[in-house]
Formats: structure tokens, C-alpha cells, sequence
């Protein structure tokens, strides 16, 4: 029977894939963590209680069937495990990887309440993709039928795939338009290839290709193409663009200090095997420095091991909060400090030495009464002040949306006091008719997965749009 082969929590412990030595890993670029080996997936798998309300789901933003295709692993059903997974995520190799399971399914699995360790989803979910991806299961998309509607997506990031994917499979034309010369925005030349590795995306890229999604590229909205001639040209238009304004901080323009986005993408590049001068020069590359990296996100974890592999001399990160209060993955500090990351807690910065940048000046912090938030607000401690000694200085401090109305010329185009652009819960329209906004744009900067669920619900309610713009017409 197939409930004999779950709820084994009691007698198998977790286990997640080996990772690979740090001396080893900080060599290269390769991802960290090994592939389950069949036999290993179907146990890990089998420690799912299949409880009968599963939190693992309903904290997944795009509420995977999780319990599901778990059960299917375990019992060896692999094909149709990816076919539960990919009904609810496009990208589920994606999400397996870089998903914070930690903060979201795993997080909240029944199990891990109760003290046995929470079932590994995030790296089962890799598996079966990596093994449908290996077995020819991951086809082309193939309409039923073709239709005339066209949809312009501009941005080739996780939200404007997703919603590409969706509209595909229900025939409908869709462009999509992108500022880089490979899709996949954020995944390709933000995160780093020892959490994804480029191959990866790159095989959604052709599927999608094969299936008959058009991309055009190396293509700046408002530069060399208008919003406007994208409109005229479809149906209904999706903003999925992201938000790529670095966060700054005052004074920091000397030489050596960059911008995150900057240093990982020409890092990306690199690996690629691109020949990019940034990087040539020493402009964009870590080795040899002291690196000092501020701020305490995902995005600050991926420059400082990005640092170490490039052969940095030493490489600190500075944060204005505690361990217990940074918002990065606890698992990506820890593969950090495993690597040689030092980090400097309760530190602020308060300027800057040298015309080409020598040193950071950095306040120490103590924590205070909670903010609006509920967070404890950091507070300088009164001369404490000190140098922190650096040849390249990385600001990883967020990102806030680029000002589209003004970018584009856009009149009519409204956004929030935040930047963002103002869409509809759900469906993700605009003030403007037939333009929807979905992910990151709309959300201000946030997870893939929520980028993913955002791309699938605004290709749903396109398709409403275009359905009842098609109604209209024929009466």
C-alpha cells in the first residue's frame, strides 16, 4: 500500500545532499550542494506525515502540492511527481535551489514542529526536475490551438517567463522584450552560478524558444524600442521588469566602491566565458582585495562568496543588525562563514577614506527599542567609531524600482509613493488599459517564487482580458 512507504520521520532522520568541501567549492563556481541519488530522494521523501492540513503548501506562495508529488517520489513515481510539480510552478528546478525553504515550506512543516526535522523539500523538488529534464519528460509547449491575440512582455525575468509559459500553452502569440542579451533577467546575471548554475536556466530558455515564445533582446524600453510602439504592436502588454535601482548611500562615489548588481552581473558574464572589460581591469573583480560588502540581504551573501571565489584577500560584510535580525537566508551565512566570510555585526557605515576608496568608516551599533515594524532599531554607540580597511567596497543595500513613467514617456502610467507601479491585486492590471505589471515592479524587491506566482496570475487574467475584449468585438 502506499501509505506504507510514508510517514518514516520517526525512523529516518533528514538529510540534505551533501555539500561539497568548502576549499573545495570556493575554487569554482560549480552549485555546492550534490544531487540525491534516487534511492535517497524516495527516503527523504518518505519522511512526509502527509498530514492532513499541509502548512508546507500553504506557506508556499504558489501553494505547490507538495505532499503530493513527495508521496509520488517515495513510491518511485517520478514522471508523474513532475507533472504535480510543474502544474503549480513553472520553474520548479529553479525554486528547488534558491527558494528560502527555510523561511517557507520547510519552515513550516508539521514535522519540524514536533522535533524530527523537517522533510527536504526544496532538494527533492530539484531532484525530480533535474531527472525530468534528464529523461526527455520536459517537452516543448504545444497549444491545442493557435490564436491570433498577441501579448508583449517587457522583462525576461521570473515573472515575465512565467506568464510567457502560461499564455503559450493557451496559444496566444507572445513577444518578449529584454535590456540584456540572454533572458532570464536575475536569474541569469544576478544570482551566482554556485546557487544556480547558468545551464539550468538556459534550458528553460530553449523550451520556451522551442514553444514559440519570440524574444528580443539587447532591447532598452524607451531607448530603442517606445512603450508606446509596444502597445500598438499587441493585444495586452505585462510589465515584468523588476527593479534594478541600487539603494545608495551618501558620499560614495569614490573609485572602488560599486554597486551589487554591477559586480554580479559582470561576475556572471565572466562565467559565461564573456570578455568584459569591467572585469579585466580589476574594476569589478575581487581579487587580491580586501573586500568589504554592506548590507545583510540574499543579495550581500551572493557578493561576499562571490568575492571569495574571485580570490579576494579577505572579505568582511557589515551589518547594521544582529545575526538573529538579518533578513538573508541563515543558510547562506553559514555556507558563507564555512568559505572564510568574516562578519561584522552591529556595524554601520559613516563614510569613506580615500579618493580611491582605502578604508570604511564604520560606527558600531546596539539595539534599541522596536521600530514600526516590530524590529529592534540599531543605535550608535557614541565613540566606538573605527576604519575598516578596503580596496573594493560592494553596496548591497536593496533595490528600488526605476522611475518607468519618466523612463518610458509614459503619460497615464500610475505608480505608488514607493515607485512601484500600481496594479490590482490579483490580476496585476494597470491604470492603463490592456497593460498588466507583475512581480518585483508591483511588489517592490522580493523572492522569484513570488515573481513566478505573480507572472501565472496576471497570464490568467490577460487571457480574461483578451477573451472579453474578443466578446466585445463580436457582438
Amino acid at each position: 500500500m502506499a501509505g506504507q512507504k510514508m510517514l518514516k520521520f520517526t525512523d529516518v532522520d533528514r538529510e540534505m545532499p551533501q555539500k561539497r568541501p568548502p576549499n573545495l567549492r570556493k575554487q569554482d563556481f560549480g552549485e555546492i550542494y550534490a544531487e540525491f541519488a534516487t534511492a535517497k530522494a524516495a527516503e527523504q521523501a518518505s519522511r512526509c506525515s502527509q498530514c492532513g492540513v499541509p502548512y508546507c503548501q500553504s506557506h508556499c506562495p504558489l501553494h505547490n502540492n507538495i505532499p503530493d508529488w513527495l508521496r509520488l517520489t517515495a513510491e518511485g513515481r517520478l514522471q508523474e511527481a513532475y507533472e504535480i510539480s510543474q502544474a503549480t510552478n513553472t520553474f520548479p528546478e529553479i525554486c528547488g535551489r534558491i527558494c528560502p525553504q527555510d523561511r517557507l515550506c520547510e519552515g513550516n512543516c508539521v514535522i519540524e514542529q514536533s522535533g524530527h526535522g523537517t522533510v527536504t523539500i526544496g532538494s527533492v523538488e530539484k531532484y525530480i526536475t533535474d531527472t525530468a529534464f534528464e529523461e526527455g519528460w520536459v517537452k516543448p509547449i504545444t497549444p491545442s490551438m493557435e490564436r491570433t491575440d498577441s501579448v508583449g512582455i517587457i522583462g525576461a525575468g521570473p515573472g515575465g517567463l512565467a506568464a510567457a509559459d502560461m499564455l503559450r500553452r493557451q496559444g496566444v502569440q507572445v513577444t518578449v522584450y529584454d535590456r540584456y542579451d540572454r533572458g532570464g533577467g536575475l536569474l541569469t546575471y544576478g544570482i551566482p552560478g554556485f546557487k544556480l548554475e547558468k545551464d539550468v536556466v538556459m534550458k528553460r530558455m530553449t523550451q520556451l524558444e522551442e514553444g514559440g515564445v519570440e524574444f528580443v533582446l539587447n532591447c532598452n524600453v524607451g531607448e530603442d524600442l517606445s512603450f508606446d510602439a509596444i502597445r500598438g504592436k499587441h493585444d495586452a502588454v505585462l510589465i515584468a521588469t523588476g527593479v534594478y535601482k541600487t539603494r545608495d548611500l551618501p558620499d560614495s562615489d569614490a573609485d572602488g566602491i560599486v554597486n551589487a548588481i554591477d559586480f554580479l552581473t559582470v561576475s556572471n558574464r565572466t562565467g559565461f566565458g564573456d570578455v568584459v572589460p569591467e572585469f579585466e581591469s580589476g574594476e569589478l573583480n575581487a581579487a587580491g582585495k580586501r573586500v568589504v560588502v554592506i548590507g545583510g540581504g540574499d543579495t550581500a551573501m551572493d557578493c561576499v562568496r562571490t568575492s571569495i571565489r574571485q580570490g579576494a584577500e579577505s572579505v568582511k560584510c557589515l551589518y547594521r543588525r544582529d545575526r538573529a535580525n538579518m533578513p538573508g537566508s541563515q543558510r547562506e551565512v553559514q555556507n558563507a562563514e564555512e568559505e572564510g566570510v568574516e562578519f561584522v555585526w552591529l556595524a554601520a557605515p559613516d563614510g569613506f577614506e580615500g579618493e580611491a576608496v582605502t578604508g570604511v568608516k564604520v560606527q558600531k551599533m546596539r539595539l534599541g527599542a522596536p521600530d514600526a515594524t516590530g524590529r529592534q532599531a540599531p543605535e550608535v554607540i557614541e565613540g566606538a567609531d573605527y576604519v575598516e580597511p578596503a580596496d573594493l567596497v560592494i553596496k548591497a543595500l536593496g533595490f528600488s524600482p526605476e522611475d518607468l513613467p519618466k523612463l518610458w514617456g509614459v503619460d497615464g502610467l500610475e505608480v505608488t509613493r514607493w515607485g512601484t507601479v500600481k496594479a490590482e491585486f490579483e490580476t496585476g492590471a494597470t491604470s492603463l488599459d490592456g497593460v498588466f505589471a507583475a512581480g518585483d515592479i508591483v511588489r517592490g524587491a522580493s523572492l522569484v517564487v513570488w515573481a513566478i506566482r505573480d507572472g501565472r496570475d496576471s497570464a490568467a487574467a490577460i487571457l480574461n482580458y483578451l477573451n472579453e475584449t474578443a466578446a466585445v468585438a463580436a457582438e
